[in-house]
């Protein structure tokens, strides 16, 4: 086996036993990530450093690319006015390195992913889903025993991990004939979901899986245009979110959505949305949601609205966007996730329902949960893109001889 053959083995590994690694230590897949980002590049630069510039340059000469480069800038010029420049250099300082090993992994792997690796990752997938399953049916004995926080929703994490890696790795498993292993993959996912108290989890997969049968049966332009109706609302409705919902939600669904905090999310959104409101054009300035409660604009905001803008982030990735970014980040935003679909629009089956698939269940996840800086959630996507790319290369191309060049 060649150095680089050893390399690509190496990173493959990584990739692989990233899920397992999250349910094992919900904070793990960003170092993952970039270890493996690490390993792919050093082998592309010991097997053809000639063309490694253009690989990893070539995709940002798109418009795609364009519009997510003007987005961080923009996320960078928004420092300028951040009342916490501190902290929003932190939470850069998290997010951005992610980024880079998740755009490295997605350019570099697919193609030097030797054969072993999707089985060895539908292994680790399998086993992450029981852990998670296992864990909370005996109560969390595993993290008693580990000496840690003993909480439900410290699965949370992996399990909206499952929810993103497992569609793009079914897709290579069946590409390459591995169909029962396919199965398997969404199955053990389908597990640790469903088993998690996540209810964004539980949405995501739910999500990803109707998008995913309406692409399949309906025709091109009318999945296209479902997927780009539901991210166009997504943006769009964000900011007035939290009062539709206090004007539309029976207190039945609050009732059994309990265990979410639905009543909790929706007074959030209606006092992200009022700060919005308040100041929409510019934003507080990016990376800010840890300590809105203390910027400039939560002084104008009702008194009865300051007090849930202390929780940390927004819980909608969206509102985030337009609380920190203001219209410039929300059309950026917006712009960059229209080229995505028209990149997919061309994609042949099954590839562009897998797709849409991953986009439909990455952007439900992201209008319930989380912070959307969240290095993990990041890493994950980037493993995701990973393998969706590793799924339409040549079968010849993916699995390299590791005794020679590849």
């Amino acid at each position: 086996m060649t150095a680089a053959g050893r390399l690509y083995a190496a990173g493959a590994v990584l990739l692989a036993a990233m899920p397992l690694a999250m349910a094992l230590a919900n904070r793990s897949s960003p170092a993952v990530v970039a270890l493996a980002a690490l390993a792919f590049l050093t082998g592309r630069w010991i097997e053809d450093r000639a063309s490694l510039r253009t690989r990893l340059l070539a995709p940002l000469a798109s418009p795609l690319a364009a519009a997510a480069l003007a987005f961080v800038l923009w996320c960078l010029v928004s420092l300028a006015w951040s009342p916490f420049p501190g902290a929003s250099l932190r939470v850069l300082g998290e997010f951005l390195p992610t980024l880079a090993a998740a755009y490295l992994l997605a350019c570099l792997a697919p193609g030097r992913i030797p054969a072993f690796a999707p089985r060895l990752a539908a292994a680790a997938i399998v086993l992450a889903g029981l852990v998670i399953a296992i864990d909370l049916a005996a109560d969390l004995a595993l993290e008693r025993a580990l000496g840690r926080r003993v909480a439900a929703f410290v699965h949370n994490r992996p399990a909206l991990t499952l929810d993103l890696v497992a569609a793009p790795l079914a897709l290579v498993l069946w590409r390459g004939g591995a169909r029962g292993l396919a199965t398997a993959t969404i199955a053990f996912a389908g597990l640790g979901v469903l088993r998690s108290i996540s209810g964004a989890a539980q949405l995501g997969l739910l999500a990803g899986a109707a998008l995913f049968a309406a692409v399949r049966l309906l025709p091109m332009r009318t999945g296209i245009a479902l997927a780009g109706l539901g991210l166009g609302l997504a943006v769009a409705v964000a900011p007035v979110e939290g009062d539709l919902l206090a004007r539309v939600m029976p207190e039945a669904a609050h009732e059994r959505l309990v265990q979410s905090s639905s009543r909790a999310r929706v007074a959030i959104a209606r006092s992200f949305g009022a700060a919005v409101a308040a100041d929409p054009w510019r934003g507080a300035g990016y990376g800010t949601s840890a300590r809105f409660a203390e910027t400039p604009v939560a002084g104008v905001v009702a008194p009865e609205m300051r007090v849930l803008l202390g929780v940390g982030h927004p819980h909608n990735s969206f509102l985030q966007v337009w609380a920190e970014l203001g219209v410039p980040g929300a059309l950026l935003a917006s712009l960059a996730l229209m080229l995505m679909l028209a990149r997919v629009a061309p994609m042949a089956q099954p590839d562009r329902a897998a797709t849409l698939g991953l986009v439909a269940c990455a952007a439900a996840i992201a209008f319930v949960e989380h912070n959307g800086w969240a290095a993990w959630w990041t890493a994950g996507l980037g493993t995701a893109i990973t393998w969706m790319r590793e799924a339409a290369q040549p079968r010849a191309d993916t699995r390299p001889e590791m005794d020679g060049p590849a």
